[in-house]
């Protein structure tokens, strides 16, 4: 099946092909029929990557009436970034459209330009949710010639809270029009859309529903919650050619696995919410035109980054949902391309590996990680592998060359080989001559035995009750508990069982390390509300101190936003 098959006309035809475009994949063979014929709404559930925006652009540009100088075509997404991209990619595929109009609509840039824009006349917006609802409300979009509505990321624009401003849109579009929805996941609140606002959807699947693509390999490696940041080093090191993103689930851990690696010599940079956009901007260009090799940052500011060469995508920790766990690893293996996903956990987060396997229809393969050996020989091989394949420009060298050559006259080529290694490794050797082997957990990981519903038991004699001043009404699960005792306790601490509270909780931990766990976790910063951690008094005195904390003044925020 070709592009010419399914209907795309000349002058479309011609734009994509010098893009490269020869065989349609597969959602672009199911999708453009459809649109091209206006037979039904549609449903694409399909993971990033796999050529959505040529689905609905190619069809949607086809259908352009030029002459009608009015938006013809919406198209929403969740970001910024997602929207130019959007853009972008269609002003490609209509260049030999004469007069056809793309206008990028999203919040961060100036309102005036993009409302003098609509007034000069557009053919197809992509746009923002927020953005678009402000112009809604100032009267300067019309949206009464629109004939097709396309929704990208639908799943993404949920997650972001955008639900209302979807159905504030859509009641103000003619109920005449094609709706098309992409998602990568069919959440209940995708399926409520789509009840709602679409007639009689036909759905198109590629792969398995809520499933990941087939060309990410997963794998995960299992090391003590103090080490994670050593394993992280190790992997991009065994990793030369590293392309990818490390994601981090708060904002603080975000930037302090960024400054880390940095000062570390890795090529590295951090995306988060505390940046300006004009920093925001500067690092996704830097990463775009690979000036940077690794991008640690948090879920919702890579939302919209849409970078196809991805080797790497590295959980520095597993998320809560395995949706989200779906969309991280799906920004890598994209266009028919292989890449790897991998988790960094700790023995507490194997459940949470075990549950996200199940929903996403994969198995983690386990790795090891690597040993300082293995990491030099790795880099070593593609030092060489470099040298084997580097362009010689013999013009531009030939004057250079005989001074250099009478001044390394005297080396073998043995010596310039290991003087070539030495230079450009001596730091790294000396590093993993020094470096001891990490301490890995085996599988069991001294995980004590859980009851019939998954809750832990009683520790018993050897435990100590721990109080602390965090329960429901701080959102917080005994994975949360888990993860910062884990990650601010120096050492490996055998938890028992976990009861929480409407406003405190107990927690029980080996008698032996106690201490420290009272000691470390009293002592941690960045909360909006300080955490108190102390031996379980009698029931009396918890309960007037559970009154006392029902009547405090200062606002809470839940664990996420806390963290």
């Amino acid at each position: 099946m070709t592009f010419e098959e399914l209907g795309i006309r000349e002058d479309i035809l011609k734009a994509i092909s010098e893009l490269g475009y020869e065989q349609p994949m597969p959602i672009q063979e199911k999708v453009i029929p459809v649109l091209l014929n206006n037979e039904h709404d549609v449903v694409g559930l399909a993971q990033t990557g796999t050529g959505k925006t040529a689905a609905f652009g190619l069809p949607v540009l086809q259908k352009t009436d030029v002459k009608l100088r009015q938006p013809q075509t919406l198209i929403l997404c969740p970001t910024r970034e997602l929207c130019l991209q959007i853009a972008d990619d269609l002003l490609e595929y209509s260049k030999y459209i004469n007069d056809l109009k793309v206008l990028p609509v999203y919040g961060g840039s100036s309102i005036e330009s993009q409302i003098r824009s609509l007034r000069k006349g557009v053919h197809i917006v992509v746009a923002t949710p927020g953005r678009l609802l402000d112009l809604m409300k100032r009267g300067t979009v019309k949206l009464e010639a629109i004939r097709n509505v396309v929704m990208d990321e639908a799943d993404e624009m949920l997650n972001m809270g955008f639900t209302e401003s979807i159905n504030a849109i859509l009641a103000e579009i003619p109920k005449d029009r094609n709706t098309l929805l992409f998602s990568a996941t069919m959440p209940p609140e995708i399926a409520r859309i789509a009840k709602n606002y679409m007639n009689n959807p036909q759905e198109i699947v590629v792969g398995n529903r809520n499933e990941s693509t087939n060309n990410v390999k997963h794998r995960f490696y299992m090391v003590h919650a103090k080490d994670k940041y050593l394993a992280l080093k190790r992997i991009a090191d065994f990793y030369p050619n590293i392309y990818g993103i490390v994601f981090c689930r708060t904002r603080k851990e975000t930037q302090e696995i960024a400054d880390a690696l940095i000062r570390d010599g890795y090529n590295a940079d951090s995306l988060h919410g505390d940046l300006s956009q004009p920093q925001r901007d500067l690092v996704m260009q830097k990463f775009r035109i690979r000036n940077l090799q690794i991008l640690v940052a948090t879920d919702v500011a890579a939302r919209g980054l849409d970078v196809n060469d991805l080797t790497h995508v590295i959980n520095y920790g597993l998320p809560e949902d395995s949706d989200i766990y779906n969309h991280r690893s799906g920004r890598t293996g994209r266009a028919g391309k292989t890449g790897i996903s991998i988790a960094i956990i700790h023995i507490k987060e194997k459940n949470r590996l075990r549950d996200i396997e199940r929903k996403i229809g994969k198995q983690f393969e386990a790795g090891t990680v690597p040993t300082g050996k293995a990491i030099c020989e790795k880099q070593i091989i593609s030092l060489a592998d470099k040298l084997e394949k580097v362009k010689v420009n013999e013009e531009e060298i030939a004057e250079l060359l005989p001074s250099v050559f009478r001044k390394l006259d005297w080396l073998t080529k043995e010596d310039l080989i290991k003087r070539l290694v030495s230079l450009e490794f001596n730091r790294m050797f000396e590093y993993y001559r020094d470096a001891t082997e990490l301490d890995i957990p085996d599988e069991r990981g001294g995980r004590r035995e859980r009851g019939e519903r998954g809750d832990r038991r009683s520790g018993g004699a050897g435990f100590a009750r721990l109080f602390v001043n965090y329960g429901k009404t701080d959102g917080v699960f005994p994975a949360h508990f888990i993860d910062i005792i884990n990650e601010n306790v120096p050492r490996r601490v055998e938890i028992g069982k976990i009861d929480i509270l409407q406003n405190f909780s107990f927690i029980e931990v080996e008698e032996q390390s106690a201490d420290i766990v009272i000691n470390s976790l009293n002592k941690i910063k960045g909360l909006d509300r300080k955490m108190v951690v102390e031996r379980a008094q009698p029931e009396g005195y918890h309960g007037a101190k559970k009154r006392k904390f029902q009547h405090e003044k200062k606002e809470r925020g839940g664990w996420k936003k806390n963290r």
